[in-house]
């Protein structure tokens, strides 16, 4: 039987899922009254939200969830938690651990204590694939080991032992989501995707790591908003889902692609420096998330000409991002590949 949650925290919301996630079920279910934490960093954008402001059962409370004061009195208030605040860039927790771990971990913890207090009836955890670390051969289950190989997979997979240690010893209601690689509107323009159409609207090169042969399994993300909607209403108490499209595809496959929807030149393509500890493959077998009945909708064709055309047509939303920090960020990350 669906839960009925009326009240729902989103910790993170102001990030590139999240919002879309709220956009989904401002859509899907107007009902549902819906607090959003976060904390605003460099990723958090409040003109990611900007459309709800004002709006009847929606309130946003800039804070951090580490603050287990702010945190425990917004807990209070509502039947669930859906953590999306994290963390999230590989390349920058090569330069900076330490703030992935009070974030993804201890913030991931304090968000489960308050959850226990107040009784919740959900708590789900946005994770990644990436906590199974690099997959040479078959697709990872759910029950597979972690093999997390940088600081950013490595405090998701702690977030997830510390949310299942609350769940074996204080019955947290959890539920897990490990979405493969995310990709459409509203993404800082540090992730992949983002980078090359930014990139090449301005003609500028497209940095691949070495050869741009890393595979990944790109989710169009309102696929996953309807993933994660689906596994925090129907899916059973103590689960875990593997969420993808079950496509491989290059990061060559992707510049090559964004280049030709935009009728630019592939000699725009440059190849970089590859990233210390770099997986190269990713691959999750989704059955479990089909079976709950979920599947994708959009083709990664479809879904990456759609993102396309939504950043050559919101200049005015990421320009403003690629200034200052980013650029030192960049220099810094994309180093030129010495044979």
């Amino acid at each position: 039987m669906s839960r009925s949650l009326q009240r729902l925290l989103i910790a993170g919301a102001a990030g590139f899922i999240g919002s879309n996630f709220v956009r989904h079920l401002r859509r899907t279910r107007p009902e549902v009254e819906i607090t959003v934490l976060d904390k605003l960093t460099y990723a958090g954008n409040l003109a990611n939200l900007a459309e709800f402001d004002a709006g009847r059962g929606y309130r946003f409370v800039r804070g951090d969830i580490c603050d287990a004061q702010v945190v425990d009195s917004l807990a209070a208030e509502v039947d669930a938690i859906v953590n999306f605040a994290a963390e999230t860039h590989v390349d920058r927790s090569l330069m900076d651990p330490f703030a992935f771990i009070e974030t993804d971990v201890r913030g991931t913890a304090v968000l489960c204590e308050a959850a226990r207090k107040h009784g919740h009836e959900v708590f789900l955890l946005i994770s990644t694939d990436e906590v199974y670390g690099d997959v040479r051969e078959g697709r990872s289950k759910e029950n597979d080991p972690f093999r997390p190989r940088s600081p950013y997979s490595a405090s998701k997979a702690a977030a997830e032992h510390i949310a299942t240690a609350y769940s074996e010893s204080f019955g947290l209601p959890l539920l897990v989501t490990r979405s493969s690689n995310n990709y459409g509107s509203h993404q800082y323009p540090e992730k992949l995707v983002p980078v090359l159409i930014t990139n090449a609207i301005d003609g500028l090169p497209l940095p691949l790591y070495k050869d741009g042969s890393a595979v990944r399994d790109y989710l169009f993300v309102e696929d996953n908003c309807r993933a994660i909607d689906h596994v925090l209403h129907d899916a059973p108490i103590g689960s875990v889902y593997n969420v993808g499209t079950g496509v491989e595809t290059t990061g060559l496959n992707v510049a090559e692609a964004v280049l030709d929807i935009m009728g630019k030149p592939r000699s725009l393509i440059e190849f970089v420096a590859d990233r210390p500890g770099h997986d190269y493959r990713y691959a999750l077998d989704t059955s479990g998330i089909t079976e709950l009945g979920w599947e994708p909708q959009v083709t990664f064709a479809e879904g990456l000409e759609r993102t396309v055309r939504w950043y050559e047509e919101h200049e005015k939303w990421w320009r403003p991002l690629k200034s200052g920090e980013y650029w030192e960020y960049y220099r810094r990350n994309y180093r030129p590949l010495v044979s």
